[in-house]
């Protein structure tokens, strides 16, 4: 397992809760398949915020590629339902013959919110989309493979536990469990505590080809 680290947007003079959940996500450790490097964070989404960018990454190659900010603002915003937000965006690469599934967006979304409740990350207001978008090649690049790309974007509120603070590493561990899914990595062990809600299993679809190009 990979420790987290990342960019804290105004450092020390955060508030207490906000520094409590940076540190969380700096002590977690997340799958040995999934690099994570900090990235400066957005400065106009809320008052404070950390970010990381991340790819899954299995015998050199580039398999998905996303990134997680952690947003604060004490007094909440339209929608939060709580002073803490997540915002992602996860994209990868799938077979072409994947595009053309009806359900792959209902199923890619699964993904998301069973990966968060296998991992005991509560969660309220989710909201996000689902895009697939197919690559066909012509003429003097018609020699190249066919491509099927599918991003998620999505953000949610992680519930506070006693402090006011949430559990930020069981969703970022939720987090890289929906990147590597995407990119046709089978699952870990599941944890032992129960899921919320009853989680059913998370079925990965297949794996692409080769690695991102693009980030």
């Amino acid at each position: 397992m990979a420790a987290a680290h990342g960019h804290l947007s105004d450092g020390n003079d955060a508030p207490l809760p906000f520094q409590h959940a940076v540190d969380a996500l700096r002590r977690a450790r997340v799958r040995n398949e999934v690099e994570l490097e900090p990235v400066p964070p957005p400065k106009r989404l809320a008052p404070h915020a950390y970010a990381l960018e991340a790819a899954v990454v299995v015998e050199g190659e580039e398999l998905a590629d996303g990134r997680l900010v952690l947003l604060y603002d004490a007094d909440g915003q339209e929608g939060w339902q709580g002073a803490f937000r997540l915002v992602t965006l996860v994209r990868a690469e799938l077979e072409p013959e994947m595009a053309g599934d009806p359900l792959l967006p209902e199923v890619s979304w699964s993904w998301l919110t069973g990966a968060l409740e296998t991992h005991g990350a509560a969660f309220e207001a989710a909201g996000g989309t689902v895009s697939r978008s197919s690559s066909h090649h012509f003429g003097a690049l018609a020699e190249r493979e066919d491509s099927t790309r599918i991003e998620i974007r999505a953000s949610w509120t992680p519930v506070a536990l006693s402090g006011g603070v949430p559990d930020v590493a069981a969703h970022l561990a939720g987090w890289c469990d929906l990147m590597c899914t995407s990119a046709g990595l089978p699952p870990v062990p599941a944890d032992p505590r129960p899921p919320l809600g009853g989680a059913q299993s998370v079925v990965p679809l297949p794996k692409r080809r080769g690695p991102q190009q693009t980030r």
